[in-house]
């Protein structure tokens, strides 16, 4: 058996592993479990009604976080000349094109997201065993391949983040930093939950959002009461 930290024996003091609690419950809970040395992030694992390997009910798409995510966003923009220019002064962290390429190339990936030119895509595609598997790679969906750079670097930086269903039919995000106020908190989970429940696909059936589970970067894991939750239900 694993062994457990007085800091999380401590915490399983504070929560009911057998109950669902409510989303500011869980919020007020997760606050007051001892923290580790670093600020945690708010991770939210929601399971939702689709089959995960049918092409028609694929979930993706991005939302902007009305209070940012608290973590640094380093940004890449692939582009030439003008729009490479534009990148930076919108806030980009580098902008370039064929020497990030490269860079990129040779396994280079300290970067949390990239966005691209349509022009630079042909290249960008080569990439995709390096892009792909760290989610970096841009997509139109997603707003990451554009000409309006300006526009889709002040929207990264400012919180916009992508949701995609894995595998198992799970959407997992960080929605925040545990230290943010806990009003601060529920409008980011509001705002995510509201996406994801209009994102439902019209060939899944029945109820679209399963179970809600709400958890720390090292803490533990609440479950949320559906029901309690009137703004993240599906429109009828």
């Amino acid at each position: 058996m694993a062994h457990r930290s007085k800091r999380m024996k401590a915490a399983d003091q504070l929560v009911d592993k057998n109950r669902s609690y409510k989303l500011d419950e869980a919020i007020d809970t997760l606050k007051g479990c001892p923290a580790p040395k670093f600020d945690q992030s708010l991770n939210v694992s929601l399971v939702i009604g689709i089959d995960p390997k049918k092409s028609d009910q694929q979930v993706r798409g991005t939302v902007s976080l009305p209070h940012g995510t608290g973590q640094k966003v380093t940004l890449v923009v692939i582009a030439k000349g003008e729009k490479a220019k534009e990148a930076l002064e919108a806030g980009a962290d580098f902008a370039g094109a064929d020497e990030y390429i490269e860079k990129i190339k040779g396994g280079w990936t300290d970067f949390s997201a990239l966005i691209a030119t349509p022009d630079m895509m042909r290249e960008l595609g080569k990439l995709g065993k390096v892009l792909g598997p760290r989610g970096l790679m841009p997509t139109p969906k997603a707003g990451t391949v554009t000409t309006d750079i300006a526009k889709a670097v002040q929207e990264v930086k400012a919180g916009k983040i992508e949701f995609k269903v894995d595998k198992t039919g799970a959407v997992n995000n960080a929605v925040g930093k545990i230290s943010f106020a806990k009003d601060k908190l529920m409008e980011n989970l509001t705002t995510f939950l509201n996406a994801v429940s209009r994102s439902k696909p019209a060939s899944s059936k029945g109820a679209f959002l399963r179970s809600l589970y709400l958890s720390t970067t090292m803490g533990p894991g609440l479950k949320i009461d559906l029901q309690s939750v009137s703004f993240a239900k599906e429109s009828e």
